[in-house]
């Protein structure tokens, strides 16, 4: 099954997020199909805290992808702040 989830990457302390499309077997930073954003929880100033590609997301949603919960809250989160700029 495709999953799209999040990746770890960043240092110790000051992580950063690829949301990813991969198969639920590979590893969490392992192999993946396609990057489709990042979420960077500790973003400040004029930093961007998250970033989507959801024409990507949906396509492989309706490929049959399902989304972890943490990547489904981040998908609603992109989508109302799309509709409020």
């Amino acid at each position: 099954m495709v999953k799209i989830r999040l990746s770890r990457t960043g240092a110790k302390g000051r992580p950063f997020y690829h949301v990813v499309v991969c198969d639920e077997r590979a590893r969490r930073n392992g192999a993946f199909l396609e990057r489709v954003g990042f979420y960077n929880p500790i973003a400040s100033g004029q930093e961007i805290p998250l970033q989507l590609n959801l024409d990507r997301v949906e396509h492989w949603l309706g490929k049959g992808a399902q989304m972890t919960d943490k990547v489904a809250a981040l998908v609603r989160q992109f989508r109302r702040l799309q509709r409020a700029a």
